[in-house]
């Protein structure tokens, strides 16, 4: 602390204070919003356009903080096989965490057996009807649906796969131009300066939206809801601790040598953020900031955590899972371990293609039921009361899941400068929050940064001109 003080006296006191001060707001809105949501629940259900609003304001942010992270990322590495390679290692690592998530809630929904006893009455089943989402993707137009209709669609439209796909594009071609690529390296720099001061903005607003979105939620589902499905609640809860913590944790540990308690902790306010709002999109443009902040590579962190909020869903997996064999039980009808395997691995397939619908837990689950076993989309209204409490454990594990990936990706690729992480995560580098960018400090006062990201082979971030 003391050689951070000397090397910047005063200012990053100050911005450590205010955001400081901010967060605490945002948990006062947090406990608020609950108050009101039982003290007045309708009242409460009227609040949720100011959780709305604030989450939209972050997802306006996020094409173009990936677009130009990528872009910087990609158009500064001389070897193209490089950027190939995070993005193969990246998909068969999703592929087999998805998998074992699915077996840990196979385990655990077995071992619980929570849906038994429960009535399904004809307005839970067309409750459950209605959540067939119409709008959700088979794999095939998922596929064809990450090619944007024009270049700049891609950001107008909001799709993250799209921006990936223009991104990579973009730096593989600036790659390509070598020094005459490098004004518009230097442009697209500065564009992403301004974004992320944009985003820093954007972040005050976000007590309000904690506020809304909370007291929404506990003003719509009450008590009675949490009372009556508590044991699934509290099932899944627990067992997305554990699997953030002995499955995630003990590979963060015996890969990169990385306290996963140490890495929450420094991803501290971004849970809090995901935990008022519903949303882990609501925390991406941060956790892109700050895991090059920690010492991961730009074309790590761009490649991995855009594509991991698409296909590295393990909250979502450890749901789905739950969920059906939790349906399954109450209505009757429980499934042997040959009628489950085959369901999961389909619902593995159908959340990659409905990654983009809203409400994509409960709207996944609903479209993998009525295609592979119709019977059971009845039972989805059950669920439908406590769903967005649950919402809230998967994104606080698929966020934790992209954060762990993007570490083990960078040990596994020689992307991640193993002492910045360490002084990072012991307090020494601290994260500029008025920015969330620290590139241009690093070159300027401070000799742990070296002038920006690691890059491998001793490659820099930017040619300097």
């Amino acid at each position: 602390m003391t050689s951070n003080a000397a090397t910047a006296p005063t200012a990053p006191k100050v911005k450590r204070d205010r955001t400081h001060y901010l967060y605490i707001a945002v948990i006062i809105a947090v406990v608020l919003g609950i108050a009101v949501g039982l003290l007045a629940p309708d009242f409460a259900t009227e609040l949720k356009p100011l959780g709305t609003g604030f989450v939209n304001l972050i997802k306006m942010m996020i094409s173009p903080i990936i677009f130009c992270t990528i872009v910087l990322g990609i158009g500064s590495v001389r070897k193209a096989a490089k950027v190939g390679a995070v993005g193969g290692i990246a998909l068969v690592y999703f592929f087999v965490m998805s998998l074992v998530a699915l077996g840990i809630g196979l385990i655990v929904g077995n071992i619980l057996d929570p849906g038994t006893g429960l009535a399904v009455t004809d307005a839970v089943k067309d409750t459950g009807q209605a959540q067939v989402d119409a709008e959700a993707k088979g794999t095939t137009e998922f596929l064809l649906g990450i090619i944007p209709t024009t270049m700049v669609s891609a950001f107008t439209e909001g799709e993250v796969l799209q921006t990936l796909l223009i991104a990579l594009l973009a730096g593989f071609a600036l790659q390509a131009m070598g020094n005459a690529g490098q004004p518009v390296l230097r442009g697209i720099e500065h564009i992403q300066r301004l974004v992320f001061r944009v985003l820093a903005m954007i972040m005050w607003a976000a007590p309000i939206g904690a506020f809304g979105a909370i007291a929404a939620v506990t003003g719509s589902a009450g008590l009675e809801a949490l009372k009556s499905l508590a044991v699934l609640m509290l099932g899944f809860y627990v067992t997305c601790v554990l699997f953030l913590i002995l499955v995630l944790g003990t590979l963060l540990r015996v890969i990169a040598g990385v306290s996963v308690f140490s890495l929450f902790k420094y991803l501290g306010r971004e849970f809090l953020l995901i935990l008022s709002t519903s949303s882990s999109e609501s925390a991406l443009p941060r956790l892109i900031a700050k895991m090059e902040h920690l010492g991961v590579s730009k074309p790590v962190v761009g490649i991995t955590v855009p594509t991991g909020y698409s296909f590295n869903l393990d909250g979502t997996m450890i749901y789905m899972t739950m969920a059906s064999l939790f349906i399954s039980d109450a209505m009757g009808t429980p499934m042997s371990i040959g009628e489950q395997i085959p369901l999961l691995l389909f619902l593995l397939v159908a959340s990659k293609g409905a990654a983009g619908v809203s409400g994509a837990g409960l709207a996944t689950l609903a479209g993998g039921l009525q295609s592979h076993k119709p019977a059971l989309v009845d039972g989805i209204g059950l669920i439908v009361g406590i769903d967005r409490f649950m919402s809230e454990a998967r994104a606080l594990t698929n966020f934790g899941g992209n954060a762990v990936a993007t570490v083990l990706i960078g040990t596994w690729t020689k992307e991640i400068d193993k002492d910045r992480v360490n002084e990072v995560l012991a307090g020494r580098a601290p994260f500029d929050e008025k920015t969330l960018l620290d590139d241009h400090h690093g070159a300027d006062d401070t000799d742990a940064d070296s002038g920006g990201l690691p890059e491998a082979g001793g490659e820099k971030e930017l040619a300097k001109t």
